[in-house]
């Protein structure tokens, strides 16, 4: 058996692995590499603010050097991208962050992007990383549901925010394309994508399509 992809959810939820591990299912392919999805126990139950991110770091680096013998690539699967330089130090294979997946993938389905956002708070840090990207240009901004990510699980109440944020940032600040901003949000793409009529970025799934791309070329990071 061929080595897998690894997910890392950053955050101790099993609950956002569970949704995590459903998304990556059109991606499994008889003849592709797999993809396996775990929890970094260490972790918070979410990660909320720059505290939380940046507690993960050192966690995630480890996770990395643990499997690097018997896995193909990694993928860090919080919308704060938590230790992506770090851990591209930490060894040859690739590894994606999925919010700077989800925002190049964004870039190739329309012309200007918005992201949903779980909480207010969140909203500095969506600014610095695509500031830092240098695309201010093609963002038309984030918004939030306001739901923190244990609360995300509460499905009624997180699709109808989603939607009502999705609406607001096609029809009030023009995106065509609306990236979901925490990988809490994976299970419910499709009925978000299907209630705005644009497409919806799961970041995951945009760093896994990238993931089998990089396994399947036999592309390691440089340098």
């Amino acid at each position: 058996m061929s080595a897998p992809i690894v997910v890392i959810n950053p955050n101790s939820t099993e609950a956002v692995t569970s949704g995590i591990d459903a998304a990556m299912a059109p991606l499994r392919v008889a003849d592709g590499p797999g993809i396996e999805c775990i929890t970094l126990k260490e972790g918070p139950p979410g990660i909320e603010s720059q505290v939380h991110a940046d507690s993960v770091v050192q966690p995630i680096c480890r996770a990395i050097a643990a499997r690097d013998n018997d896995a193909a690539a990694f993928i860090i699967a919080c919308f704060s991208d938590p230790g992506l330089h770090a851990a591209r130090e930490t060894t040859r294979k690739p590894v994606l962050g999925i919010a700077e997946c989800g925002v190049l993938t964004a870039l190739t389905l329309g012309q200007r992007f918005g992201v949903i956002a779980i909480l207010k708070r969140s909203l500095p840090r969506h600014q610095r990383y695509i500031g830092a990207m240098g695309l201010q240009s093609r963002y038309v901004g984030s918004m939030p549901v306001d739901l923190g990510v244990v609360e995300l699980a509460d499905e009624g109440r997180t699709v109808s925010r989603m939607i009502e944020v999705g609406i607001q940032l096609k029809d009030r600040q023009g995106a065509d394309v609306v990236i979901m901003g925490c990988a809490g949000m994976a299970r419910y793409r499709d009925r978000l994508q299907q209630a705005l009529g644009i497409p919806v970025v799961e970041p995951t799934q945009a760093a896994a399509a990238m993931a089998i791309g990089r396994v399947r070329l036999g592309w390691e990071r440089a340098g």
